[in-house]
């Protein structure tokens, strides 16, 4: 997998490359550190070597520092809000929440069993089988179909992917608006996700669950398109109906949808917070290393 540091306007990872942007170019902040070194142990566990492609030679010394030697990097708390992408409404990823988003079909499924799945088990194919697909456009490895993904929780991306799958390509922005219909919205608490024992850390998704993640337990809410409740009310458990919050749609778009829906849901966690006396501020932690 080659790393390509450099003024990107988003981080992604397509067709075996990670653009790999930063909030502060040239300079790299602890938590992009961890990313490049998180990104090390997953992809050398894995059987991949990361290369690292920079033309800015005081930041690529610093990056492959991290690569060389990530286990001295690790440790860093995410910042309230990531600005190294800003495709969204509100300037970065919050990172409060984490989310993970499903089409009709695939969220009816996750109801029904009460759990999400990961693409391996959902469809009982192989990784490679997976990997191998036309709807893989992005060129992910088998090994990714073996986890379920997150995202930061204001983050459009998940509802991007189903519309990218749908086409069989990357959309643009006409696409987007055009073809974009609310999935739902899974969010989990970042900080209580992260310590669940199948947690991993690929330094490219916030984190990501290996084979599949029970609602009961960790989910926080669910944010679901009210025009799907009589659908789906009867398919809920009464253990999570509770928190599944019906979120009418009045013609906003794929950037405006996800803004709406993690104000929702950060509107839920407050409550829940006050009522469980939960902490629900986290001291932002950004620390930029200045190279």
């Amino acid at each position: 997998m080659l790393i390509h540091i450099a003024r990107h306007d988003f981080t992604i990872i397509w067709d075996g490359v990670y653009q790999f942007a930063l909030s502060d170019y040239p300079h790299l902040s602890r938590w992009e550190l961890q990313k490049l070194a998180q990104f090390a142990l997953y992809e050398r566990a894995h059987g991949r070597e990361p290369v690292l492609r920079c033309e800015e030679e005081t930041l690529r010394a610093a990056a492959q520092a991290a690569l060389d030697a990530p286990d001295r990097y690790l440790g860093a708390a995410p910042p309230a809000r990531i600005t190294e992408c800003t495709a969204c409404l509100d300037g970065g990823c919050l990172t409060e929440l984490v989310c993970h988003t499903a089409a009709q079909d695939a969220a009816r499924s996750i109801f029904t069993d009460g759990c999400i799945k990961s693409a391996a088990r959902v469809r009982g194919l192989s990784p490679e089988a997976l990997a191998s697909e036309a709807r893989n456009a992005a060129g992910d490895p088998p090994d990714y179909f073996e986890h379920l993904m997150l995202a930061w929780g204001n983050c459009q991306a998940g509802d991007r992917l189903i519309v990218e799958r749908a086409l069989g390509h990357s959309p643009d922005e006409e696409e987007l608006l055009r073809c974009f219909a609310p999935g739902a919205r899974f969010y989990f608490r970042y900080d209580t996700l992260a310590r669940h024992p199948a947690a991993v850390f690929d330094g490219y998704h916030p984190l990501k669950i290996r084979d599949e993640l029970a609602l009961a337990p960790n989910l926080l809410c669910a944010v679901l398109p009210a025009a799907w409740q009589s659908q789906f009310s009867a398919l809920i458990s009464p253990a999570v109906a509770p928190r599944v919050l019906w979120l009418p749609r009045g013609g906003e778009d794929i950037w405006q949808w996800a803004q709406k829906s993690v104000r929702a849901a950060l509107t839920f966690a407050a409550q829940s917070a006050r009522i469980h006396h939960i902490p629900t501020t986290r001291t932002d932690q950004m620390e930029t290393q200045k190279l």
